[in-house]
């Protein structure tokens, strides 16, 4: 049995999950079960940070648009490091098309205008 902390919902419930049949127990809605399961076949994240606005010293809040597998982060975060932004952008622009080989782009979670 693998233990777990829930992170789906602020309640934090303490998973089991048995680490053959993916059974998990201990999970207080629908929500944690899935999550329980899917951390052991194959763990994603949504990863946020900030990218460095050209002009003026500011940074840009941003984040991938969907879950991406745990493994890629590392990578993830060197592609978001090299990029420079200009504004204006646009909420949800999309900054990083396919990054890191995923399924996921990095897009603005905020609106940038133009100087």
């Amino acid at each position: 049995m693998k233990e777990l902390i829930c992170i789906t919902c602020p309640k934090g419930c303490h998973l089991k999950v048995d680490e053959e049949t993916f059974a998990v127990t201990g999970n207080g809605c629908p929500r944690g079960a899935v999550y329980g399961a899917n951390e052991l076949r194959n763990p994603v994240r949504v990863v946020t940070s900030t990218v460095i606005v050209e002009g003026p010293a500011r940074r840009l809040p941003v984040k991938t648009d969907r879950a991406i597998p745990k493994g890629k982060m590392f990578e993830v975060m060197e592609e978001i490091a090299k990029i420079r932004v200009q504004a204006p952008v646009a909420v949800g622009q999309i900054l990083i098309p396919h990054v890191a080989g995923t399924e996921g782009n990095v897009v603005a979670t905020k609106a940038l205008a133009a100087q």
